[in-house]
């Protein structure tokens, strides 16, 4: 039998059929796990929430997987892998921390402590006695539909003996872009527990990403650091900005280029934050160091009676380009307004 071919119009006709239909939004799911929430995309592992790590002392995420399905965060001390830096190994890939509360250290962890003492017992057991913890206490909503996921969760801020100090619900909601972004929309809530805590002006204390070792300014495998007011580099460190872009390439130099840009919103606590932006890889949104980052003439720690609170909100946006591909500007734009 004779097959007739489609004529032209009828091949435009299908193609523009096909560019109207909406693309097929992403499928999230979360599953609960015995050492914490793994959140999946089209059941893939985009990132899982750590929380039964017996070696440190807080939650984190890890892996933290981008849009071309490649990890965008330093596996060390999670994992040993060849050719990454392996300092600082409290640097856990995608967490809050605070060196100061109440005096108490849950930035640091033990193996800080462990390779600072340099096998002085004495010294390790001096170290020790300020060493707090972020414990994970409960899941509070693990929920995914919509193309999109939420994971809501409460954790304590301890003491060296266990006392809390404070408490946080952290909101973590997962989507992905139009263009293929991953991100992460976070929200922390703290509230004092003691009669007072004192959140201090503190150099090492905020939301942080440990970015992937070839996308650091250091590795000198094209890594750049670039900030919403322009600065660059070594210069985008201390200064306060409405957003701040980590990318590179993952694959070495002349590699695929990603980048993790993480935005302030408005709301967030003294908006715009200082930034702890380090060259060797160091990603962190710090409203706390006034002084010890920003060179603020004065201190600014955050003091809560008990029950009072203050809230950090973020978004986090993984993806590929650099900050202009990605359009980050624009983005913080919109984000802005919600």
């Amino acid at each position: 039998m004779l097959q007739m071919k489609p004529s032209p119009p009828a091949i435009a006709v299908v193609v523009a059929f096909f560019l109207l239909l909406p693309a097929r939004s992403a499928e999230f799911s979360i599953q609960e796990e015995p050492d914490g929430a793994a959140i999946l995309i089209d059941g893939e592992l985009f990132t899982k929430y750590v929380t039964g790590d017996p070696i440190t002392n807080k939650p984190y995420f890890y892996p933290v997987i981008g849009p071309t399905g490649k990890g965008m965060t330093r596996a060390y001390p999670m994992e040993d892998v060849e050719g990454e830096a392996q300092d600082h190994p409290h640097h856990r890939s995608f967490w809050f921390g605070h060196q100061f509360v109440n005096d108490f250290d849950t930035w640091h962890e033990e193996l800080t402590l462990v390779e600072r003492a340099k096998g002085d017992e004495a010294k390790l057991a001096e170290l020790m006695k300020v060493l707090g913890a972020t414990k994970h206490r409960e899941v509070l909503e693990a929920s995914a539909s919509g193309g999109k996921a939420v994971l809501k969760v409460a954790s304590d801020y301890l003491d060296s003996s266990g006392n809390r100090l404070a408490e946080d619900v952290r909101t973590f909601a997962f989507s992905v872009a139009e263009g293929g972004s991953r991100v992460v929309d976070v929200a922390i809530v703290f509230t004092g527990v003691a009669d007072s805590v004192v959140f201090s002006d503190a150099k090492d204390a905020g939301l942080s990403l440990r970015v992937a070792h070839s996308m650091a300014v250091k590795s000198e495998q094209g890594g750049r650091i670039v900030l919403s007011t322009g600065e660059q580099g070594e210069e985008a460190w201390g200064k306060r900005a409405a957003w701040c872009d980590f990318n590179g390439p993952v694959d070495g130099k002349g590699g695929e280029v990603l980048g993790i840009a993480v935005l302030d919103h408005p709301s967030s606590l003294r908006h715009p934050t200082p930034w702890h932006a380090r060259t060797y890889g160091l990603l962190t949104a710090n409203p706390f160091g006034l002084k010890t980052v920003a060179g603020e003439s004065e201190e600014g720690p955050v003091v809560l009676k008990k029950g009072e609170s203050f809230t950090m909100r973020h978004r986090v946006i993984l993806h590929a380009g650099d900050e202009k591909a990605a359009k980050i500007a624009e983005a913080w734009e919109a984000y802005s307004k919600e």
